[in-house]
């Protein structure tokens, strides 16, 4: 789950225009994405930034979900005991996104806030493009159609922070019952990680690996620095 919200979190400026920042956190499963989400927008709150989403201010999104399609769409794909295709697979996360995108993402943007999102459309590259085998590039055109909304181009993160650990590793970390992808064992990671380093080659200026076998206050100092560049870049300050 995504953490909780920030009491007394800043909201934007209605006199500021500009849209906001749009920043993802992705990894393999029991990378430590949840506990570096927390930790960044603890960090970026008190640097008096408007974290959260509309209505939302302090709080943070998780994909699949952040919507009510999303949320049934989430148990459908990762608690329920079935099997899907990897094609089902792709096209119900982008369903899923897509919703999320058109419903809070966008308008949050536009209203000025810093939106955090635990997983994204790099998630669907490097788990079904990558690690079913389905293609990097098919998986990105479904997900441009997704993020599209016409006549705007397909909304991408502007930071995104990949937590790079090594399968056997994250393995070995505690954590809930297994979903559904989580059950299929470290093959499917192994794969995956490769997936999000391949993207990483891909987007080099958008996507950063961080070394995650590191302590999480190490990893979020990293993160912190990174999305404050790049805030900094988009406004010119």
């Amino acid at each position: 789950m995504s953490p909780g919200p920030v009491p007394g979190a800043a909201r934007p400026d209605s006199s500021d225009r500009r849209r906001g920042l749009f920043v993802t956190l992705e990894g393999i499963d029991r990378s430590g994405k949840t506990t570096q989400v927390g930790l960044l927008r603890d960090a970026l709150v008190r640097r008096g930034l408007p974290v959260g989403y509309q209505g939302h201010p302090g709080e943070t999104l998780r994909e699949p979900g952040g919507t009510p399609a999303g949320e049934e769409i989430r148990e459908l794909l990762l608690h329920r005991r079935h099997d899907i295709a990897a094609e089902t697979e792709a096209l119900l996360y982008a369903a899923a996104r897509a919703q999320l995108v058109a419903e809070v993402i966008r308008p949050s943007l536009a209203a000025g806030w810093v939106v955090l999102l635990d997983r994204y459309i790099d998630s669907s590259l490097a788990y079904q493009g990558y690690g079913r085998g389905l293609g990097l590039d098919a998986v990105a055109a479904v997900n441009a159609f997704a993020a599209g909304a016409e006549p705007e181009e397909p909304l991408w993160p502007d930071v995104t922070l990949v937590l790079d650990l090594d399968p056997v590793e994250a393995a070995r970390r505690e954590g809930g019952a297994p979903d559904r992808i989580e059950r299929e064992g470290p093959e499917l990671q192994r794969r995956v990680a490769d997936g999000y380093r391949e993207i990483a080659r891909r987007y080099p200026r958008r996507v950063h690996l961080l070394e995650a076998a590191r302590p999480p206050e190490a990893i979020a100092a990293e993160a912190e620095r990174l999305v404050v560049a790049r805030l900094e870049e988009r406004v010119g300050v």
